[in-house]
């Protein structure tokens, strides 16, 4: 993990990436969110908290709530100032990034975090994604991405860098090899719903779904929507997720 301050590439001279570079498409467009969001900035390292809050402060629609040292501060901040946001570091000392996520988790809290981590791999975002992560991003990361991620998850998307959701449904296979059967039926999902759904685990685009089943893309995304209301869930990626706990897909 690294020790130095976070260095970023301020906003006017990052190179333009597009909005689906770093995030897993949604067949809604990220928007930034209509009200002030509240941030929590969780790190071991000072001269990082410091440079993150100058950095976040400068724009109008964030407000940085407090920050944390280590990660059983971040809990009992998260609890009292209960922010939009926790930017939470992988490294914590005390408390582990990964422990305050599960903690997190088992409390009920509106909370979002977003994890720091020096070189996501696959098996980490599934991990921290299983532990109520919505955002992962690269310790070291230009301003726009970060700026982008976080606006994205108060939003309500799910960022995890350039990993797309048929690399983390094998992931999660692999870690999860036997979940417990689902019910289908229970989520009255129609046969060509379902037929979507395994699409989305795996991997699918809504114009590679529509040629697969010989049906127009706005087709698919009427599906989408329906079958987003069924299951409660507001994004492809937490679709596939849920589509793997619950075995809805046709190939689980």
């Amino acid at each position: 993990m690294c020790h130095g301050p976070f260095t970023v590439v301020p906003l006017h001279k990052a190179p333009h990436i597009p909005l689906n570079g770093g995030i897993v498409p949604s067949d809604l467009p990220v928007k930034a969110a209509a009200k002030e969001i509240g941030i929590l900035i969780a790190d071991g390292q000072v001269m990082f908290r410091e440079a993150l809050r100058s950095l976040l402060e400068r724009e109008p629609d964030l407000r940085i709530l407090g920050e944390a040292g280590n990660g059983r501060e971040a809990l009992q901040l998260a609890n009292t100032l209960k922010p939009d946001i926790l930017l939470l570091d992988l490294s914590m000392p005390r408390v582990s990034g990964m422990e305050a996520l599960r903690r997190l988790a088992s409390v009920p809290s509106q909370v979002r975090p977003i994890l720091f981590v020096e070189s996501p791999e696959k098996s980490q975002i599934v991990e921290a994604l299983k532990l109520g992560a919505r955002g992962i991003v690269p310790r070291r990361t230009t301003t726009q991405m970060l700026l982008k991620c976080i606006r994205a998850v108060a939003s309500g998307e799910y960022w995890v860098g350039h990993q797309n959701i048929s690399d983390l449904i094998e992931c999660i296979r692999a870690s999860d090899p036997k979940p417990e059967p689902g019910d289908s039926n229970g989520f009255r999902l129609t046969k060509r719903e379902l037929e979507i759904v395994t699409s989305i685990v795996d991997g699918y685009t809504n114009k590679e779904i529509a040629k697969r089943l010989s049906i127009s893309e706005q087709t698919v995304k009427h599906h989408l929507t329906s079958i987003f209301a069924k299951v409660g869930v507001t994004n492809r990626l937490e679709l596939a997720l849920f589509a793997m706990h619950q075995r809805l897909a046709a190939n689980l």
